[in-house]
């Protein structure tokens, strides 16, 4: 997650020609390109009333209304990165928070009408994956194959970096 909401600059950043991108080292790269689709893929979003990180916050909470600490762990996020989404998400209507009846110190954030709403609209325009998709696609890559290999990738660091207790 990380838009304007996880206190990431704003702005252009120029890339150099690819000729210079190819000495860039493969993190630079990856976190580079990750970047860049997280801005498409917001842009994309946009027309829904979403981020790609409400989007996130939506779909867990189509599961079930959960706690803000909650959704930052299951996020990756920090609890005041997560506040500030769900305040955007909160003013457009999307999620509403009330005291949790066991423990009056708590809020519980569930998913409104209009969040619900806004997160089948994204799933029916198929999640913003033609997008993704076509990038993949367009540079020439097998994208069930690089699907699989991000999912490996993700699956090992948030192991190392979230071990579970």
């Amino acid at each position: 997650m990380g838009d304007q909401e996880a206190g990431q600059e704003a702005g252009p950043q120029a890339v150099p020609p690819g000729d210079e991108l190819q000495e860039w080292p493969t993190g630079r790269l990856l976190s580079t390109a990750a970047r860049l689709v997280e801005h498409a893929w917001d842009e994309a979003l946009t027309r829904f009333g979403l981020t790609h990180s409400r989007l996130v916050v939506a779909h867990l909470l189509s599961r079930a209304p959960a706690t803000q600490r909650d959704l930052a762990r299951r996020s990756g996020v920090q609890e005041q990165t997560m506040g500030r989404i769900l305040r955007g998400m909160e003013q457009n209507g999307q999620v509403a928070r009330a005291r949790d009846e066991a423990d009056r110190r708590r809020s519980v954030v569930t998913l409104t009408a209009p969040g619900r709403e806004a997160l089948e609209a994204v799933l029916a325009a198929g999640g913003g994956e033609d997008l993704v998709r076509g990038i993949v696609e367009d540079a020439c890559l097998d994208g069930e194959r690089f699907r699989a290999s991000l999912i490996a990738v993700v699956g090992r660091l948030s192991a190392r970096r979230w071990p579970q207790d």
